[in-house]
């Protein structure tokens, strides 16, 4: 899958092997890559970089990903940005719990490339409305 959009990414994972992994996923298509280890962080570089898409863990040190989704979510500013929520934990009440903080996806890890493109991708079909 190739893209005619280069939009700006950033990856909210506190596992440094995962973060990059799916960087390397998305870079390797083409978009701009942004990391951080926290939400705290995240939160920081998306008031400062206005990213096109997030994609976040759940369980970080400190602000879990759904707390950063629902502060994100809850403000004009930044409630347009398609959040992709991605965690090791499979349990239905984490999927449902997610999209009530304004998750618009959730992946379980492990996941193929494939389906985290096709998501991104996805948003990025959104953004272009």
């Amino acid at each position: 899958m190739s893209i005619t959009w280069a939009g700006t990414i950033l990856i909210i994972k506190d596992s440094l092997s995962d973060l990059d992994l799916i960087s390397s996923y998305l870079e390797e298509q083409g978009y701009n890559i942004i990391k951080a280890t926290t939400a705290k962080e995240g939160l920081e570089i998306t008031l400062e970089s206005k990213p096109d898409i997030i994609v976040t863990d759940v369980v970080m040190p400190g602000r879990t990903g759904f707390e950063l989704c629902r502060f994100l979510k809850s403000h004009s500013t930044h409630q347009h940005i398609p959040i992709l929520v991605c965690s090791a934990n499979n349990q239905e009440n984490y999927r449902i719990w997610a999209r009530k903080q304004g998750a618009d996806a959730y992946f379980t890890t492990p996941f193929s490339a494939e389906d985290l493109l096709s998501a991104i991708e996805g948003f990025r079909a959104y953004l272009s409305k």
